[in-house]
């Protein structure tokens, strides 16, 4: 299980990242290497999210 917490980590860093270049530079990354509106971009944003709220609800759990 701890494989999973590294990868939720990896992903979540780098949505932090992709959301630092959006804010800094106004370029989204993940558009910029896999297209927009494709089903692999939906796919990674929609696992960055689900990342999130599993690292946060594993903190709070233990």
């Amino acid at each position: 299980m701890e494989w999973l917490k590294k990868l939720a980590a990896l992903l979540v860093l780098i949505g932090a990242l992709n959301w630092g270049f959006i804010g800094l530079f106004d370029l989204n990354l993940v558009t910029a290497v896999f297209g927009s509106a494709t089903t692999v971009t939906k796919v990674i944003y929609s696992l960055v999210g689900l990342s999130g709220v599993w690292l946060l609800l594993s903190k709070y759990k233990s």
